[in-house]
């Protein structure tokens, strides 16, 4: 009796992922066909144990279908791809194994550039981090969408710091701290770049950390001498040389970057440096 109960379980939980599925292979008028998924929640109850086994066999048939529709646009072959279905195939993939790093790249990857589909991609993202706790390449996924797509520069500096934290990495400490000054949040920017100095102990990192602070304490020092400006003479200045020419600093730092500083048209301070190293000419032309 056990043994029958099992079978029709069984039997059960093939036709509700068979039925749909090959309906719709045969149903949808393009050449390549992706195919759809059972809700998650059904499929988590039919594979059991094997939900990752399944999660990945989904992923794979993504980036299969996917990989077929390059090759046909490289043989100037064009077919729409189904972007929501293969977002929605992802989604699925991620609810019955959210440690699977595939769907997170590829969809970073693939819904982006191609549909500017960055808050559904940050949220997949923001879903990925509570589980893969140690993977830098999420936050930082997110911080650069969040910065080049949706120009939210204090949004970048979280996940960038969130990144840095995880990979010890400079460059992502740097770019955390650009963002922070992006977003006028230079104080935090400074606190940030204290504690990635403190806790690392490569001194070659360290230089690199001391380079940033230099330059952002340069920066607030500008901003503080703007806004003593504005307070003794009712308008903002036109030109940084306005700061000392009025006497209320008596010097422009300097840009450990080699730049210089000067106001934009917001009055917010900016070097000509970017605040960063100018790359020789010679490696620019390999670039």
């Amino acid at each position: 009796m056990t043994g029958r109960i099992l079978f029709c379980i069984m039997l059960a939980g093939y036709l509700a992922l068979a039925v749909p599925f090959s309906s719709s292979l045969v149903n949808r008028p393009v050449l390549v066909k992706l195919g759809t998924l059972p809700e998650p929640e059904v499929l988590r109850i039919i594979s059991g144990d094997q939900r990752f086994l399944v999660a990945q066999s989904a992923v794979v048939k993504v980036l299969f279908y996917y990989g077929t529709l390059v090759e046909k646009f490289q043989r100037k072959v064009r077919i729409t791809p189904e972007y929501y279905n293969m977002y929605r195939t992802l989604i699925t993939a991620s609810k019955l194994d959210p440690w699977n790093a595939d769907v997170y790249y590829f969809t970073q990857a693939a819904f982006t550039w191609e549909l500017n589909k960055i808050n559904e991609v940050n949220g997949l993202l923001d879903y990925g981090m509570r589980y893969r706790t140690w993977d830098y390449q999420l936050p930082f996924f997110a911080g650069f969408n969040s910065a080049y797509f949706l120009k939210d520069y204090k949004k970048a500096a979280s996940y960038f710091e969130k990144a840095a934290q995880l990979r010890g990495d400079p460059l992502l400490a740097n770019l955390s701290s650009r963002y922070f000054y992006e977003s006028g949040q230079n104080r935090l920017a400074l606190s940030f770049i204290d504690y990635m100095a403190k806790h690392t102990t490569d001194s070659k990192v360290v230089a690199v950390y001391e380079v940033r602070k230099k330059a952002l304490l340069g920066v607030m020092t500008l901003e503080e001498a703007a806004l003593g400006y504005q307070r003794r003479f009712g308008k903002k200045p036109e030109r940084i040389s306005d700061l000392v020419s009025s006497g209320v600093i008596s010097s422009i730092p300097v840009d450990p970057y080699g730049g210089q500083f000067y106001l934009d048209g917001a009055g917010k301070v900016r070097s000509t440096s970017k605040f960063s190293f100018p790359v020789p000419e010679a490696q620019r032309k390999k670039q």
